[in-house]
């Protein structure tokens, strides 16, 4: 056992709040509200039970083990990443259609020098789109505009951009950029399609430098994983496999993300 791990094991418990006899009268309904108290700022028991409460968290995670290094890792991968030569250019007759019409690749980037690009499990041939790949794009919807400032983000699909805008409209989705793969080239290059014909994820992130574009990474998101686990990416670029790693339970490798829940 680490240093750091046993540190962890001797933390005292959190501290308590102070339990108030404080309650509320709501039309002829009593409300207890024990910790009203916390509620002014600027009194001296609410500053105090604050700084010893960031005192603990502090203490937590200066004693979890293998966090810094953990976060020092990811920053220099991500400074690999960002080292890498420039790829080969792209040269494919890729042909798409948004909802402002038809368009080549170089119109995917509007007027950004990188674009990304997320392969959607939502094929012809599917009566739905992959859950999974809908729980990672709903997440991003929330952060698509943001996203849009620094770089262009499309998502591609098989499916005709009819039933991509449908679907679109009923996911609630306002910013997210769908495009149908009109002749399927893309996909099969960025091998987005399996050997049978079926749907496979893809991201893949190219530049466009003095008018040539080139592809610059792809992100493995199938068959990244060790024995007993369900694929992952390294990091994950769904937030809410980031959020169950959080928790004592973990992700289960047995439950997937659904379209929708009852």
């Amino acid at each position: 056992m680490s240093h750091k791990t046993k540190s962890l094991l001797k933390l005292s418990a959190p501290p308590q709040a102070r339990i108030a006899n404080t309650s509320d009268d709501y039309h002829g309904r009593r409300v207890n509200d024990p910790y009203r108290w916390l509620e002014d700022a600027g009194a001296a028991e609410t500053q105090r039970f604050v700084e010893e409460q960031n005192a603990y968290t502090q203490s937590v995670l200066e004693n979890v083990p293998g966090r810094d290094e953990l976060r020092r890792h990811i920053e220099r991968v991500a400074a690999q990443r960002r080292a890498l030569p420039q790829g080969a250019p792209v040269k494919g007759d890729y042909r798409f259609q948004g909802e402002d019409g038809p368009t080549d690749f170089a119109g995917l980037f509007g007027d950004k020098q990188t674009l990304v690009v997320y392969s959607y499990m939502f094929g012809p041939q599917r009566e739905r789109p992959c859950p999974m790949c809908t729980n990672l794009l709903g997440a991003w919807e929330g952060n698509a505009a943001d996203i849009a400032q620094k770089v262009s983000l499309a998502v591609v699909a098989r499916s005709p951009i009819a039933r991509l805008l449908s679907w679109k409209e009923e996911r609630g989705w306002r910013n997210l950029r769908l495009y149908s793969d009109l002749n399927g080239a893309y996909s099969r290059d960025v091998f987005a399609i399996a050997k049978d014909g079926s749907d496979e994820p893809a991201l893949n992130v190219f530049t466009r430098r003095d008018g040539t574009i080139r592809h610059f990474w792809s992100d493995e998101l199938s068959g990244t994983s060790d024995p007993g686990q369900d694929p992952r990416g390294a990091p994950d670029p769904a937030p809410l496999w980031m959020v169950l790693d959080l928790t004592p339970e973990g992700r289960d490798p047995h439950w997937y993300p659904k379209l929708e829940y009852v």
